[in-house]
């Protein structure tokens, strides 16, 4: 079949799906979610026709859904302005599979210590100590999330924190984060970053100003006693993190001490400057 005016071939579905080596059901999903439309229609028989130009596009689909692209993913790389901004955008994919992959790596071998019972070797390796935290004024920042979406609220979070601390007589300690519940991939918590700030009154007009945008608060955190440990920055990634919490927690059963608290993240160095193996953060439990 001719398109109009004599133009480019058209290519039954069959044909079409022969060529580029894929399925008629497969080129009738592309078609559905919007990937690969026929060049025409037929208004009667409601067959489709392909141009022969499109079994490229056709093949590249399938290539990155290979890759368990996402679709709209899948959209962008196909729709981008040049080979060069769709390279781009493939890599920028990958770079994301890899650092999970790394992510889902890691949590294997971290289940794989826990269930053949080596969890005292993963403990070992933290050194955990107490500290006295004197009382502190914070402003806060409470919101339910998922652990995907954690470090990027986080770092958001803290940054308006400590720009709001910093026009209330400025930053008086190490910002930190508490757990009031679990977070994880299928537990939202609530978390809540916290900034220590010199001004109370100053920063409980900053709040009233904010409105409702989010869940914000002053409130005075009181003296604490804290079980830490102080781990990396490389270590504060999920899961490795989740050894150093359980390694406080087996040093204050041993020490038979109380919980007094959720536990929480102290983010005491700058995040950007530092190294993945520079002390970032200490993992810590109220106790008494």
């Amino acid at each position: 079949m001719r398109g109009d005016g004599g133009g480019e071939e058209l290519l039954g579905i069959g044909a079409f799906a022969a060529r580029a080596r894929l399925s008629a059901k497969a080129l009738r999903l592309y078609d559905r979610l919007g990937l690969l439309a026929p060049a025409h229609v037929d208004e009667v028989s409601g067959y489709r026709y392909y141009r022969a130009g499109q079994v490229d596009r056709a093949r590249r689909v399938a290539l990155l859904r290979q890759l368990d692209m996402p679709l709209a993913r899948v959209a962008e790389v196909l729709d981008a302005a040049d080979g060069d901004e769709a390279a781009g955008l493939l890599a920028a994919y990958w770079a994301d599979v890899e650092t999970r992959i790394a992510g889902q790596r890691t949590l294997a071998a971290y289940l794989r210590a826990r269930l053949s019972g080596r969890n005292s070797e993963m403990h070992a390796a933290f050194e955990v100590e107490t500290v006295e935290v004197p009382a502190q004024v914070v402003v806060t920042e409470r919101r339910h999330t998922l652990a995907d979406e954690l470090p990027a609220w986080i770092g958001a979070s803290l940054e308006r924190l400590e720009e709001a601390a910093r026009a209330c007589g400025g930053v008086t300690g190490a910002p930190f984060v508490v757990y009031h519940a679990e977070v994880s991939t299928e537990s939202d918590g609530p978390a809540e970053t916290c900034v220590p700030v010199a001004d109370e009154a100053a920063a409980r007009d900053w709040v009233a100003a904010q409105g409702r945008v989010r869940d914000l608060a002053v409130r005075v955190e009181p003296a604490r006693r804290l079980a830490r440990t102080r781990i990396s920055k490389a270590q504060v990634a999920h899961p490795q993190i989740l050894a150093a919490f359980e390694a406080v927690e087996a040093w204050i059963a041993r020490e038979r001490l109380v919980h007094d608290g959720p536990c929480r993240e102290v983010y005491f160095a700058d995040w950007g400057a530092a190294g993945p193996g520079d002390p970032v953060c200490d993992v810590a439990f109220p106790v008494r």
